[in-house]
């Protein structure tokens, strides 16, 4: 396969995304977040996300198990988180050190100080190269203190081809 152009990198990389913290918990109750920068809605009825996640990361397995996930929007000023969750965690590492955690109804931890945030269930998902693509049923979501005063951070990147 030919590589893609320098034309595909530069547009893919303008395809603007939100920012958010995908969290998770697994069966014994271990719970990590990961930066999550492709995450669009594809739903209405009923509402749907999807939110693709590298293979590299171990997540993989906990949603298999579990197939529950919840993701807190980060505002733009919330350079902190994306410095926090953006390198991920090892399996066993403690992910929210120093962050206020709340849980949704299926047990997910979310940011308190995110914009708001959504939980859903693992509708399906899809093998699409170097990433799973999930789609996301959003059962339940919160507002957060931030949802009206700040703007969500809107992720470009110069490259498509890479993070």
């Amino acid at each position: 396969m030919s590589e893609p152009s320098s034309a595909i990198a530069s547009l893919l990389g303008r395809v603007p995304s939100g920012l958010f913290v995908l969290t998770a918990r697994n069966a014994d109750g271990e719970e990590t977040g990961l930066l999550a920068s492709w995450v669009q809605q594809a739903g209405f009825d009923p509402p749907v996300l999807t939110v693709a996640v590298n293979k590299k990361r171990f997540v993989h397995d906990w949603l298999a198990a579990v197939p529950h996930l919840a993701l807190s929007g980060i505002g733009e000023t919330q350079k902190n988180l994306v410095g926090h969750f953006g390198r991920g965690f090892e399996p066993g590492s403690p992910a929210f050190t120093g962050l206020q955690v709340e849980h949704t109804g299926k047990g997910a931890p979310v940011l308190v100080e995110a914009i708001g945030w959504m939980a859903g269930d693992v509708l399906d998902s899809m093998d699409v190269g170097d990433h799973i693509v999930y789609a996301i049923r959003i059962t339940e979501a919160s507002v957060g203190p931030r949802l009206e005063s700040e703007k969500p951070w809107v992720h470009l990147r110069k490259n498509g081809l890479n993070y």
